[in-house]
């Protein structure tokens, strides 16, 4: 069998790349995952701020660069334009696709992927640059010996990540400065949750379940939350795989339906309008079997659908395509 040849562009400072940083979702899916696969051979090259991208010339089928942005990639790849193979990109951070539009001409960009929906992706980018949904991000041997649910903390939901500031000041600023991407705009039904007195909520940084350490935090609730206003984030297939009820915010503006889950069978969906009756409806009876069964419905669902694994068998597929 002939193996794919593929060199992979990234800043030989990207932290996120190190193993090292507090989320060690990039280096799972691009330093393991990828690696395990047998029908590709993947060649690193961490690089400086200038490349030279000659050198790859006859010795590989596809470029996979880091992302599309000058973020943890170099500032230059030279010779690039002139390389007679496809190049593939993940999608940079969509607040930050101005910028990076400039780099589909300048480095030769064929193909995106991101586990963004399709729509959501072309809102931040012309509608010419292709792009496949790719669900990256779950580590499945982190979530093998997880922790029974009937063990777990139960009278309390858990809340993770980024929230918004609430204050008037800081809302009047955002709205000047940045109206869409602030945190509030980004986690505002998330911001909102903390409010509530039976939610525990654990910040972005501030405690030990740093790197690969999440799932361990996750497992010491039966519930949790995910939710983002625009578009779903690796927390809806993190929190489920951890066999948590998850209480997921699905609505028309994040497009969440595209996961496949569904309301009662495999997660609680959840919007501004029906939180806290959701919240309140587990919370009076939070020991009904039917919880743990819907739990383990959205484990058993994120296990089969969307690994690293099942990420790389996908962008195997589009670099097959490509050739």
């Amino acid at each position: 069998m002939k193996k794919i040849r593929v060199a992979f562009i990234y800043h030989e400072n990207n932290v996120y790349l190190s193993g090292k940083h507090y989320d060690n979702t990039y280096y799972n899916f691009f330093m393991k995952a990828l690696r395990q696969n047998k029908e590709i051979e993947i060649k690193d090259f961490p690089t400086k701020e200038i490349f030279d991208a000659s050198a790859l010339k006859n010795k590989f089928d596809i470029i996979l660069l880091w992302e599309n942005n000058d973020y943890g990639m170099p500032s230059e790849i030279k010779g690039i334009q002139e390389l007679d193979m496809p190049v593939i990109a993940k999608g940079a951070d969509p607040a930050g696709a101005k910028k990076s539009i400039k780099f589909h001409k300048k480095w030769k960009i064929d193909y995106y992927f991101h586990f963004h929906h399709k729509d959501f992706f072309h809102e931040q980018y012309p509608s010419n640059f292709k792009y496949k949904t790719i669900i990256f991000g779950l580590e499945s041997s982190l979530y093998e010996n997880i922790i029974p649910y009937d063990k777990r903390i139960s009278n309390k939901i858990l809340n993770s990540g980024n929230v918004g500031n609430m204050k008037i000041t800081s809302r009047i600023i955002n709205k000047i400065r940045n109206p869409k991407w602030n945190a509030l705009g980004c986690y505002k039904l998330r911001t909102l949750c903390n409010k509530l007195p039976y939610v525990d909520y654990t910040h972005t940084l501030q405690h030990e379940y740093v790197g690969d350490k999440y799932p361990l935090l996750l497992q010491k609730y039966c519930s949790a939350i995910a939710a983002c206003t625009y578009n779903p984030l690796i927390k809806y297939w993190e929190i489920p795989a951890a066999g948590c009820l998850t209480f997921m915010e699905i609505t028309k503006k994040n497009r969440g339906e595209f996961l496949g889950y569904e309301d009662e069978k495999t997660v609680i969906s959840i919007d501004k309008d029906n939180y806290i009756e959701k919240f309140e409806k587990y919370l009076s009876d939070p020991q009904n079997n039917k919880w743990k069964k819907i739990a383990g419905a959205g484990r058993e669902y994120t296990l089969k659908k969307f690994t690293n694994k099942k990420a790389v068998e996908s962008l195997l597929d589009l670099m097959k395509a490509l050739l």
